[in-house]
């Protein structure tokens, strides 16, 4: 393998002044980062015990609400690795994001008034392991 060789100073003024105004590169993103951005907003709630994804949840309904989102794609995963079976107390099911998360939204007065409906996400957006929340234009 041969030894690159060492910039000139030239060509490195030359790149310095080039990183300073790129000007003639295209954002690609820029122009369909608004129609993303409006349709959409995905978050990922692995980690999240049953209490702190419910206030998250919350959280986010009212930020998608407030910035005009007209869906909510919340991934829960799956439950496979739920430990609620070991606890007498807790439901095995209502152990789990993807159960307890819906139950939250539709029994909460404020958050239910800010949705149309909860569904299971498509299999490109996550099947089981998400949860589709189509939300109201207020």
């Amino acid at each position: 393998m041969s030894k690159k060789k060492d910039l000139s100073q030239i060509d490195k003024k030359t790149w310095e002044d080039y990183i300073k105004d790129p000007s003639d590169i295209y954002d690609k993103d820029k122009n369909n980062q608004k129609i993303i951005r409006k349709e959409r907003f995905k978050f990922d709630l692995h980690g999240f015990t049953l209490d702190e994804a419910n206030k998250k949840v919350k959280e986010i309904l009212f930020f998608c609400i407030k910035n005009k989102f007209k869906e909510l794609l919340l991934i829960t995963g799956k439950g496979l690795h739920s430990t609620s079976y070991k606890d007498a107390y807790i439901s095995k099911d209502f152990g789990k994001l993807k159960y307890s998360v819906p139950e939250f939204i539709r029994s909460d007065f404020e958050t239910n008034k800010l949705i149309v409906s909860i569904n299971k996400a498509k299999e490109k957006d996550g099947g089981d392991g998400a949860i589709l929340i189509k939300l109201k234009n207020l």
